[in-house]
């Protein structure tokens, strides 16, 4: 393995992980920033939807962008424009200024995943190798790093902008300079070879993966926003305890895609698949039919070490599905991320209020388990990269990792 490649893996690592941080620490404070701007209850939802909507914006223009600039330099800017809007979420005085800054984080944030996510899958095809959860779980990693520097910050009733100025001043500067090393990977040499879809992406083969997309982030968003509600109303739980479960989830997604790729190389992408949404819906299924809190707790164990899997691999699985058009398919792909989002809490919360919210975990379960009825769109295609499990050599670079 060159040394371009360790570097590039490296820089496109600590982007994941700055993008953790950055998300966690904007999501875990939304009480702090609701009281900071006024913001009623009423008006909370508008704001909470404009990010992942604009985030949405932000993903379809950076698959017209990348035909005229490297994902590689859309990525070194969109990353700083996150994390000074985060600030700026922080130290805005006026609604105005709220509504400002969270629209550019929006906008930047759907470029940022959106270029990452064509980066890795191109860094994957070049390693010739999975690779693509060991990013998952960097980001993974700056969540738990970014929650619990939240966590200091609401328990010393620090100002936001306080807590979040230390964190820019560091990501910043590191990610910028990390960004030298970025690498766009084969791309080029893939294109060429590539022919019929492989070089133009045809929504219809790409639909399966969306569907399994917006799941995972059903399930996902119904952990975030819902389990310290469900242990501490439906199963009898103290509000400290209440807040255990969406970290144990964090852990547990953390060691689940540390060691997943792994078990895409042994065992295959859709058995890894397949694996985590049978694990994934068990999870759902424990905290649906949970007698307390302990066991509650475990079905969240559960539903991290499953879900953990999907995202990844459906961004992994695009890139050898339209090897000649990957940025397009996962820019297109990225969209479904926030689609889930959007769907996944409210439509627990209304299901919940309507009839239960034991009733309303059966839903995410219920569209886990669809994922094994396309997990074989995961599987490598002898026409495509990937034929097998993995591909025995490195491929060429492509275009260089300095400079724009």
């Amino acid at each position: 393995m060159t040394d371009v490649l360790r570097r590039g893996r490296a820089s496109l690592a600590f982007s994941f992980f700055a993008q953790g941080v950055a998300f966690a620490l904007l999501v875990t404070r939304i009480p702090a920033i609701q009281d900071r701007y006024g913001v009623s209850d009423a008006l909370l939802p508008a704001f909470l939807a404009a990010v992942p909507i604009l985030a949405g914006v932000g993903s379809v223009t950076t698959e017209q962008l990348v035909k005229r600039i490297s994902p590689r330099l859309l990525l070194r800017w969109a990353q700083p424009v996150v994390l000074l809007a985060l600030l700026g979420v922080g130290a805005g005085e006026s609604m105005v200024e709220l509504g400002v800054a969270l629209a550019a984080f929006g906008l930047a944030v759907g470029a940022l995943d959106a270029s990452m996510n064509m980066l890795g899958v191109r860094l994957q095809r070049s390693y010739g190798r999975s690779i693509m959860l060991s990013f998952h779980a960097v980001f993974s990693l700056g969540g738990i790093v970014g929650a619990s520097l939240a966590w200091v910050g609401a328990h010393w009733h620090l100002a936001l902008w306080v807590s979040y100025l230390p964190v820019v001043v560091v990501l910043l500067p590191a990610a910028l300079v990390g960004s030298r090393w970025y690498v766009d990977g084969d791309a080029t040499s893939v294109e060429e070879k590539a022919g019929g879809e492989g070089g133009t992406v045809v929504f219809k083969l790409l639909l399966p993966l969306c569907l399994v997309m917006t799941f995972a982030y059903i399930g996902d968003s119904t952990v975030s926003n819902w389990s310290a509600k469900y242990l501490q109303d439906v199963l009898g739980s103290s509000e400290q305890l209440a807040t255990v479960p969406y970290n144990v989830y964090m852990v547990t997604t953390l060691l689940g895609r540390a060691i997943g790729d792994v078990g895409v190389r042994r065992f295959g992408a859709v058995t890894v698949v397949r694996l985590g949404a049978v694990v994934a819906a068990g999870g759902f299924a424990v905290v649906a039919v949970a007698p307390g809190a302990w066991v509650g707790m475990l079905g969240f164990t559960l539903l991290g070490l499953g879900l953990c899997v999907l995202v990844p691999q459906t961004f992994a699985a695009a890139g050898r599905l339209f090897p000649g058009a990957s940025d397009a398919a996962v820019a297109r792909l990225n969209v479904f991320n926030y689609v889930g989002f959007l769907i996944g809490s409210p439509l627990v919360g209304a299901l919940g209020d309507a009839w239960s919210y034991r009733g309303a975990m059966l839903v995410p379960m219920v569209l886990v388990l669809v994922t094994l009825v396309y997990a074989r769109s995961f599987a490598a295609q002898p026409d495509r990269y990937g034929g097998g499990h993995e591909r025995p050599r490195t491929a060429d670079v492509g275009r260089g990792s300095n400079g724009l």
